[in-house]
């Protein structure tokens, strides 16, 4: 039964990663995500029930739209399958089983699976556009928020205050990076990293945030010595596009803290 339960679970993640990639694709440029049909980006066609089966659609259509038969990208592929082995890794990790039900195990997962696809969604848009959506970080803030409430009334959690002082910090920042893009004229980077980071501490504790922070710095470190090599063999790249480059932090963090939640979680559970 419990490997009918995975298979359910790798087709749930499948879902969501289908809908990941129409997330990352609208909400930049602000269109519904929850009312509008999908279509393809190219001929505007809607696409029926057949051609949105997550990975099959893609497979059997050969990898183009049905309509235009423009080729699509295989990242939709990718994300599709990426999403199902990460929402199966994360329900082995904290032993999810039909056999054994626990109410808390059972509400930790939905609210994990949740706080995941906020960061996938973070992730996919901040490594195309270099930028976190404020809209889709208070989505994370609300899920963990009222999880947070269940810990303290139903589990009786005595870390409320921590809990708390988080969310205050938290709201501030938000506060600061309305009142920066109003003065300025746009977005700080930093300052929604610092909110991404906050949301993190939240859900993940402290130990896990600092693991997250350690490996971000090295994959940072890491693509600025790819970039450095690569365009030291060119001679047309002048010195301050090589300076003026953007590490998409967010996309490192939040791959970062899926993977050492996930390998944490196998440690504690």
């Amino acid at each position: 039964m419990d490997y009918i339960l995975y298979i359910l679970i790798f087709c749930i993640g499948t879902l969501f990663g289908s809908f990941f990639t129409l997330a990352v694709y609208r909400i930049p440029i602000r269109q519904d995500i929850t009312h509008t049909r999908s279509y393809c980006p190219k001929c505007n066609h809607k696409l029926g029930f057949w051609d949105m089966i997550p990975i099959l659609s893609y497979v059997f259509l050969g990898g183009k739209c049905r309509y235009c038969k423009e080729k699509i990208r295989p990242r939709y592929l990718l994300l599709e399958l990426l999403s199902g082995i990460v929402f199966v890794l994360f329900a082995a990790s904290i032993k999810l089983s039909l056999f054994e039900f626990n109410q808390s195990i059972l509400i930790y997962f939905v609210v994990g699976l949740l706080y995941i696809a906020a960061l996938f969604i973070i992730a996919g848009i901040d490594k195309e556009r270099i930028r976190i959506e404020k809209p889709v970080l208070l989505f994370g803030f609300i899920c963990v928020s009222l999880y947070m409430m269940y810990l303290y009334v139903v589990e009786k959690d005595t870390n409320m205050y921590r809990y708390v002082i988080y969310l205050i910090l938290s709201c501030l920042l938000i506060l600061f990076s309305i009142v920066y893009l109003r003065k300025k004229g746009k977005d700080s980077y930093a300052i929604d990293v610092l909110v991404l980071s906050m949301l993190m501490v939240l859900y993940t504790y402290e130990v896990v945030y600092i693991y997250t922070v350690i490996t971000t710095l090295i994959a940072v470190v890491i693509q600025l010595l790819i970039h450095k090599i690569v365009n030291r063999k060119s001679s047309t790249v002048k010195t301050e596009e090589i300076k003026n480059i953007k590490v998409p932090i967010g996309f490192y963090m939040c791959t970062a803290n899926i993977v050492i939640l996930i390998a944490t979680n196998f440690w504690v559970f």
